[in-house]
């Protein structure tokens, strides 16, 4: 089965840049203002398209596919998803998805565990198509990983998302 990056060349062409309008609001703060501070992000992408968000102590994580390939894809009709308690390294087949377009292997980001999967993939594969990137229990998040010292090393050959949306859009 082909990696997701092989899959999405033939129509990687024709995919346009997504608009970024700005959100409006009616609301108009009456009180005092505050102020919400950016919270440093640590998903990173890999150049097969798929991500990995680790929790701050980096010791567990979320694997999944990025927006970008969902929506290159099309619509996802199947999911197979890891085995739980699989011992991967980076690089390493941790499952497939298959849409209307293409079937692509799902490669682990990092060296980890697999400590829990998506069922809801099993029953709504099209949840990666609303949202791939989402870790909540409806989204489309494949696995839930525990990561060690070579997981944690091998996030310095991944992309931040400023560097992933730049790869995407050359």
């Amino acid at each position: 089965m082909a990696s997701i990056v092989r899959s999405l060349r033939p129509v990687a062409s024709r995919l346009s840049a997504r608009s970024s309008a700005p959100i409006r609001s009616s609301f108009r703060a009456s009180s005092r203002p505050f102020s919400v501070s950016v919270a440093v992000q640590a998903k990173k992408y890999t150049k097969d398209h798929e991500w990995v968000d680790l929790s701050d102590d980096k010791k567990t994580g979320t694997i999944g596919i990025s927006d970008y390939a969902a929506h290159a894809l099309g619509d996802v009709v199947y999911v197979e998803l890891p085995t739980i308690h699989m011992e991967v390294t980076k690089g390493d087949a941790i499952g497939a998805v298959e849409s209307v377009k293409s079937a692509s292997d799902i490669n682990s980001p990092i060296s980890c565990t697999v400590t829990g999967v998506n069922e809801y993939l099993e029953e709504k594969p099209g949840a990666i198509n609303q949202g791939p990137e989402d870790e909540g229990a409806g989204g489309g998040w494949i696995a839930k990983v525990e990561v060690g010292e070579a997981g944690v090393k091998d996030l310095d050959d991944l992309m931040d998302a400023e560097a992933y949306k730049k790869f995407t859009e050359e």
